[in-house]
């Protein structure tokens, strides 16, 4: 029996939690740090990662200290060195290339939004219906 091509195509969840995956390894591995849940939505072009608890040790530690604006650079600067890893994170679990990057982070509640536009949809195959 030949298998398919549709049958090597990724279901959303499945692209959804290998993405997650790749960004608790980064902020991980460059950061040093555990982020909480990463909420992670595939929707036509565009993909959308919600991580909790992104605020890194270094972050906290300005911030309580009344240096919220030197803990906004640092968040700048990390989005800004991270964004090649971001973009490559993408390409290569979706195969599309990487038009646009928007984040922001919001030190007082520890979340950082990541809006990543495609140059198309991704290929995803239907998930199995439930009987």
């Amino acid at each position: 029996m030949e298998t398919t091509p549709s049958a090597l195509v990724p279901t959303a969840g499945q692209l959804q939690r290998h993405l997650t995956q790749q960004f608790q390894r980064l902020y991980r591995e460059q950061l040093n740090h555990t982020t909480g849940k990463i909420t992670c939505q595939i929707i036509d072009d565009k993909l959308l990662l919600v991580i909790e608890d992104s605020v890194t040790k270094p972050e906290q530690l300005l911030v309580e200290n009344g240096d919220t604006a030197l803990a906004e650079q640092v968040r700048t600067d990390l989005v800004t060195a991270l964004r090649p890893q971001i973009v490559e994170i993408a390409e290569q679990a979706l195969d599309r290339k990487v038009v646009d990057i928007m984040t922001d982070a919001t030190l007082e509640t520890g979340r950082t939004g990541i809006v990543i536009i495609l140059s198309a949809p991704p290929d995803i195959r239907p998930a199995a219906k439930a009987s």
